[in-house]
């Protein structure tokens, strides 16, 4: 079974010695898991770091480690970025959740056409603090050293601007449609920059939407012969292209 994973955000994490874990993450170590001495222990940094420690003590502090080793895992290329649009039902969070497990490197909430939910205002800031919270938990419980970029919400018009300049940096942007031709397997991928994963709210992604992401340079695919929710539609584009990129071998 693999070690239990921490994250604190931007530590500074050391090659050897000792680390204290300590704060709301030691607590929850020490206190809720109950973490004994002997016991191995992963803490990430949330940015590529895995420090791998052995519990030596336990007290009021934290819980102290013995380092044994620190790894760094270096940042994926090309990044993959679910572009979620927001939807009723916490299913927008739910593939925010999936996304993390499966390997995504950012999540981009967007407001699309047919969202029935809208972030505006100081449920922006709260919503947009519940996906981060999601992203967050789903890190650890998938062992991950990075924590996907949660960004901020973006319109159709501002997405379209993503899609360009992802596209002009040498990336691609996948809009999944169920009337699309090209299945995504058959989609060439790149060796740099971002592979953006387009994912409509549960009305679907409207025409007019669609045409102005195509004509910012686009390329709507279809996953199969089913169509799926918009809370399981990412998730699985992402696990395919994860596979084809070799993240899974």
């Amino acid at each position: 079974m693999s070690a239990p994973v921490f994250l604190v955000e931007g530590a500074e994490l050391p090659e050897q010695g000792t680390y204290l874990l300590d704060g709301p993450e030691g607590r929850h170590a020490g206190v809720v898991q109950r973490r004994g001495v002997g016991e191995r222990i992963d803490v990430v940094d949330g940015s590529g770091v895995r420090l791998v420690g052995v519990v030596r003590d336990v007290s009021a502090a934290g819980v102290l480690l013995d380092v044994v080793d620190r790894v760094l895992e270096p940042e994926p290329s090309p990044r993959l970025v679910l572009v979620q649009a927001l939807a009723k039902g916490d299913r927008d969070e739910m593939a925010v959740e999936a996304a993390t497990e499966v390997g995504a490197d950012a999540v981009v909430p967007w407001q699309a056409d047919r969202s029935i939910v809208v972030w505006r205002g100081d449920r922006a800031a709260k919503s947009r603090a519940r996906w981060v919270s999601t992203v967050r938990s789903a890190t650890k419980q998938s062992r991950r050293t990075r924590m996907p970029d949660v960004d901020g919400a973006l319109d159709t018009k501002a997405l379209a601007v993503r899609v360009e300049q992802v596209v002009v940096g040498g990336g691609v942007a996948l809009v999944l449609h169920e009337e699309a031709t090209e299945p995504i397997g058959a989609v060439r991928l790149p060796v740099r920059g971002d592979v953006l994963v387009v994912v409509g709210p549960e009305g679907g992604i409207g025409d007019d939407e669609v045409a102005r992401l195509v004509g910012a340079g686009a390329v709507t695919v279809r996953l199969g012969p089913h169509v799926l929710r918009t809370s399981t539609a990412g998730p699985v584009a992402l696990a395919l292209l994860a596979q084809r990129l070799g993240r899974w071998g």
